[in-house]
């Protein structure tokens, strides 16, 4: 059977090994890295409650089998589900990724390290209503920050997505160490249950790219964090690990998915993630676009002081760096509204129309309006090795992007530069009132008056919001 086979003494990987011994051994003192988290925290159910208004969304939330019910199960923000933590991980999973408005992370592979907080939250509400294992809103924000690293620092070496595999494997294998240790694993179970997380392997990311791009990219993340919890159980019972899932000759991930190559580290794991992530705050957009749709919304105040509109454009130039060529730079025809959120072409063109860009700004009826298909067609985008080096620097990690807009008439604005999104860690003081508005509108959607209240006036106190029961918490947020 397969719990009596044996590995004898075969040691794990040093990778594996460094995950689970920082999840289960340091301890988070950064005080910048919990006030962060704190905001991800609220942003995060904020971008889920969000999506609750869109029915691709909430079609897929519920039980697996209509009608199951679970006793003392996880509730779902917003909802009336009571479900098992798997399912319970899917559904917050899904609901927080689905609009591409929660927290970024870029480097040599980009990703959503807030993703995490579905298996996070679904297992810590879990636990504390079936167990003697009781946590608090500063356990959970304490797993956000070591998943947040987790994900972030594979991140910062080791592009994913140029061998075709989508980020979401790292929201799995981050989400897989930190409930391992929130069910209360040994050691060995953990590093068995991360091991499992790297057998798993692949998933491509075609469903990201033309001609696939689809919906799948919006509930991806919902898939890995379930499967994490998952893997978590199934270490739990005692089950087997592979200790070089990552480096056997021929079958490890390295050899089959990664062409041979080991994985690189800039930095060893601590708090440095949480600290420096990407908020989206005034666009549901893809990242590599915020600097420039900010640039456009500024362009758009020009032009109507001008008195021209978007009819008036000749050309648009976007200056900006490689990833962003290598992501969103799109021509032809857009198929869906996950197609047009990853197309600077189209993100820069709404803006220049309505002055504006929501997440209903994706939708068919906007996009069968004939000018932002007529505009997108004299966008073009330019690389600046410049922008290129300084987004990868790790002491600036901007993310920027120039417009130039030349018009009919031969008339041509002064470029208009943007090098750090309003997300960005260097923007806080200026971001993060509009982090909490932007939840407050969320909240809004979903809750009346006296709820709002409650909620928000827990929310905005740290140290009561802290010491307040998962549980606790999650009545709240449930219908």
């Amino acid at each position: 059977m397969s719990s009596h086979v044996s590995q004898g003494n075969q040691p794990y990987d040093q990778a594996i090994i460094d995950i689970v011994d920082y999840v289960l051994n340091y301890e988070i003192k950064s005080p910048v890295a919990y006030e962060t988290a704190w905001n991800c925290f609220m942003d995060t159910l904020g971008c889920g409650l969000e999506a609750l208004e869109y029915e691709a969304c909430t079609k897929l939330l519920g039980p697996v089998v209509p009608g199951l019910t679970v006793a003392n199960g996880v509730k779902v923000p917003g909802t009336n589900h009571v479900l098992d933590p798997v399912q319970g991980a899917f559904n917050i999973g899904a609901m927080i990724r689905w609009l591409d408005f929660n927290d970024t992370w870029l480097a040599a592979e980009w990703g959503h390290p807030s993703d995490n907080l579905g298996a996070i939250l679904a297992t810590a509400d879990w636990l504390s209503r079936t167990t003697d294992k009781k946590f608090t809103v500063k356990d959970v924000l304490t797993a956000m920050i070591k998943a947040h690293e987790i994900q972030g620092c594979i991140a910062l070496e080791n592009s994913f997505n140029k061998v075709g595999l989508d980020h979401v494997i790292l929201v799995k294998v981050a989400s897989t160490a930190v409930v391992a240790q929130m069910m209360g694993l040994t050691r060995d179970q953990a590093l068995a249950a991360v091991s499992l997380a790297w057998v798993d392997g692949q998933s491509l990311r075609t469903y990201r790219h033309f001609p696939n791009a689809g919906s799948r990219k919006s509930w991806a993340a919902g898939d890995a964090t379930s499967r994490a919890v998952r893997l978590a159980l199934i270490a739990k019972t005692g089950e087997m690990g592979y200790p070089s899932a990552l480096t056997a000759k021929t079958w490890g991930f390295y050899d089959v998915s990664f062409k041979g190559n080991a994985f690189k580290f800039q930095r060893p794991y601590g708090s440095y993630v949480m600290e420096n992530v990407l908020f989206k705050i005034s666009f549901p957009a893809e990242f590599h676009s915020q600097t420039g749709v900010e640039a456009a919304m500024t362009i758009y105040h020009q032009m109507q002081a001008a008195g021209k509109t978007s009819d008036d454009i000749a050309k648009v130039t976007i200056r900006t760096h490689e990833a962003c060529i290598r992501i969103i730079d799109k021509k032809g025809p857009l198929n869906n509204p996950a197609d047009r959120d990853h197309c600077i072409q189209y993100m820069v063109a709404v803006p220049f129309i309505f002055g504006r860009l929501t997440a209903r700004d994706y939708e068919e009826d906007i996009a069968a309006d004939p000018r932002i298909d007529a505009l997108r067609e004299k966008i073009v985008c330019v690389e600046d090795p410049v922008y290129t080096a300084d987004y990868h620097n790790p002491e600036k990690r901007s993310i920027a992007n120039a417009i130039t807009v030349e018009f009919k008439d031969g008339t041509v604005f002064e470029e208009v530069a943007v090098e750090y999104p309003i997300g960005h860690a260097r923007r806080r003081t200026e971001g993060i009132p509009l982090l909490i508005e932007k939840y407050k509108t969320n909240l809004a959607r979903i809750y009346d008056a006296d709820q709002q209240k409650k909620i928000i006036d827990l929310c905005l106190d740290y140290e009561k919001l802290s010491a307040t029961p998962v549980n606790e918490f999650m009545d709240l947020m449930a219908l």
